[in-house]
């Protein structure tokens, strides 16, 4: 493992433990070279690989920096923590997984991310909604924010996030 801080490949595991989720194992590990400390996360590999059928029918295979990037973006300037962002894109992927064998199309990801941003930050769910719902104009927009604003606020509690 390099260290991100110096780029040394020689370092020593401190710590091993699950991750809170149970899908990635994470370790602590010293860099033998600068001291410094940090830590890792290791996934299952998934050896069925999605592919993504996008609007234009075009294909390409799924790639979770896509979506993560998307989440950000929605959650910019929001009290949205990394691990929140990373565990919805978790909790994406698991249902992706569970509903799709092969391929699935991008809208059904929009969907599936537009319900779990809508319970993680409304304001995140509204910018993320404007651009996968490709909204006409204006009025969309205010129409979309009175729906999410007539919807009861649900406060997942933080052992079940998503």
């Amino acid at each position: 493992m390099q260290c991100p801080f110096c780029g040394d490949d020689d370092d020593r595991v401190i710590d091993s433990r699950s991750s809170d989720d149970g899908r990635a194992i994470r370790r602590r590990r010293e860099c033998n070279g600068c001291k410094r400390r940090f830590t890792t996360y290791e996934r299952i590999e998934e050896t069925i690989k999605l592919t993504v059928i996008k609007r234009d029918g075009s294909r390409m295979p799924y790639a979770r920096p896509k979506l993560i990037n998307g989440i950000e973006q929605a959650c910019y300037k929001r009290p949205v923590s990394a691990e929140q962002v990373q565990a919805v894109a978790d909790s994406i992927e698991e249902e992706l997984h569970k509903r799709f064998d092969r391929e699935v199309r991008s809208e059904e990801i929009g969907e599936i991310a537009c319900e779990r941003l809508q319970r993680l930050d409304r304001v995140a769910y509204v910018r993320f909604a404007s651009i996968y719902k490709q909204f006409r104009d204006l009025d969309d927009v205010l129409q979309e924010v009175r729906d999410v604003m007539n919807r009861p606020q649900e406060f997942p509690d933080q052992g079940q996030l998503f």
